[in-house]
């Protein structure tokens, strides 16, 4: 399939953006790609696709998010972190049913697809690239409170999660054509025991299973460390965390020690503004992070903490919160969040050798983005126009491993219309079962 006629943004090492820029794919890989009228004349055999008034960039990498959560999108809103974890998200989600959970998953993996996210680390579905988390601990409390404790629901033991955990990387890891790989999604200290975190710690290095953990997201983490006399990173590094083959998210209550680590280890970072935001859990240093040379991806994180799945929506934010807080308008700038969203998020995922930027060998990955509407014209910088203009309802066009997944912004892999119905249905029932229907409606009166 030959896909031309479009601006393409490569990502590649020197960065090039070629106009009327075509891509050849072959199977599931780039077979070839540069200027249309050469691989047209090269390649006139090949079937075509006019993208004509769009502009190609690699499928978007969410280096954080949970499927699970999107049943309950806006069921938590204006609430701190802890009263959103404890009195309505871990509430809810532990009243699901296995049904709801699928139903969940599918919901975001959907809206996902449609909005250009091609990989994202957590889950599994539908055409689209999954590393899963799989949630280890055997506390049941946040940042090592018994007052702040999990629905019972969602507790598990060390049996249940670390060696559930081991044997799902023993069934699945590399699964789906290589599609999923399956990590340890460890609970945020405090809802782990050091000796697990060790224990786990141990099996990653010895099997090659990665590490995903929420990290120093709100005060009370900071606090939690404090506790126990560390900063967040030298208590990881004590439990065996850090490293190249770990994805550390939020990080938002750090201290220069604690990026001085990061960067050592070449431990990753996922960056999720909006879901920081909207719980008022801070900003996170970025461009102090960067500098000192740590590898930075971006998330979206779950619906009841952005109410969204958008990366592109998620790039625009990424770009500006940090210039306001920092009063520095060179801060982040567009180049830099589009690389957090495709090349970083890669890398974080170890995956760089073959997804995150369009170049000949790599992953058939990419999405095309219409900017012929009105509120994308005019535009002069094609980066400028995908992270500060566009929004995840422009994408047109979404390919994964060679197959077209999005057409038209028109969902091939799964039947959009029962997938709504389905989570409608699932989560009027999630709210019923955990007495909280009345909870999540909001302030004003309904008539």
């Amino acid at each position: 399939m030959l896909y031309t006629h479009a601006t393409i943004i490569t990502v590649n090492p020197s960065r090039d953006i070629i106009l009327d820029g075509a891509i050849l794919v072959h199977r599931n890989l780039i077979a070839a790609i540069g200027k249309t009228s050469s691989l047209k004349q090269e390649h006139h055999h090949e079937e075509e696709v006019d993208l004509t008034g769009r502009i190609v960039i690699p499928g978007l990498i969410s280096t954080h998010m949970h499927t699970a959560q999107s049943l309950i999108r806006g069921a938590a809103d204006d609430l701190s972190l802890v009263s959103w974890l404890c009195e309505r998200v871990w509430v809810l989600q532990g009243s699901y049913s296995e049904a709801d959970s699928l139903a969940a998953v599918r919901v975001s993996i959907a809206e996902m697809l449609k909005t250009g996210t091609t990989c994202f680390l957590e889950s599994m579905e539908s055409g689209i690239r999954g590393c899963l988390g799989k949630i280890v601990m055997d506390t049941a409390s946040y940042a090592g409170k018994p007052e702040w404790r999990m629905h019972p629901g969602l507790v598990e033991t060390r049996e249940m999660s670390l060696l559930g955990a081991v044997r799902m990387w023993e069934k699945w890891d590399g699964g789906a054509e290589g599609r999923i790989r399956v990590w340890f999604g460890a609970r945020t200290p405090g809802g782990v025991s050091d000796a697990l975190y060790k224990e786990m710690s141990a099996i990653s290095r010895e099997k090659g299973i990665p590490i995903t953990m929420h990290c120093a997201e709100v005060k009370a983490d900071r606090e939690f460390y404090s506790s126990i006399s560390h900063t967040p990173m030298s208590y990881c590094e004590e439990v065996g965390l850090l490293g190249p083959k770990t994805v550390l998210v939020h990080m938002v209550h750090l201290d220069d020690s604690d990026i001085q680590k990061l960067a050592d280890t070449g431990t990753h970072v996922a960056h999720c503004p909006t879901s920081n935001s909207k719980l008022a859990s801070g900003v996170c240093r970025v461009p102090d992070l960067q500098k000192a040379g740590v590898n930075v991806g971006l998330g979206t994180d779950g619906a009841p903490c952005n109410n969204s799945n958008d990366l592109m929506q998620e790039m625009k934010l990424a770009a500006i919160i940090h210039k306001a807080v920092s009063y520095d308008p060179t801060a982040i700038p567009a180049e830099n969040v589009l690389e957090m969203a495709t090349i970083n998020g890669a890398k974080a995922l170890g995956l760089d050798e073959s997804i995150g930027s369009l170049e000949v060998g790599k992953k058939a990955d990419f999405v095309a983005v219409d900017v012929r509407n009105i509120r994308l014209q005019p535009w002069f910088s094609p980066v400028s126009a995908i992270v500060y203009s566009a929004c995840g309802s422009d994408v047109d066009l979404v390919v994964v491993d060679g197959k077209v997944v999005v057409r038209g912004g028109k969902l091939l892999t799964m039947d959009e219309e029962e997938v709504v119905n389905e989570a409608q249905k699932r989560s009027k029932e999630v709210l019923a079962r955990s007495g909280l229907s009345e909870a999540v409606k909001g302030k004003w009166p309904t008539l």
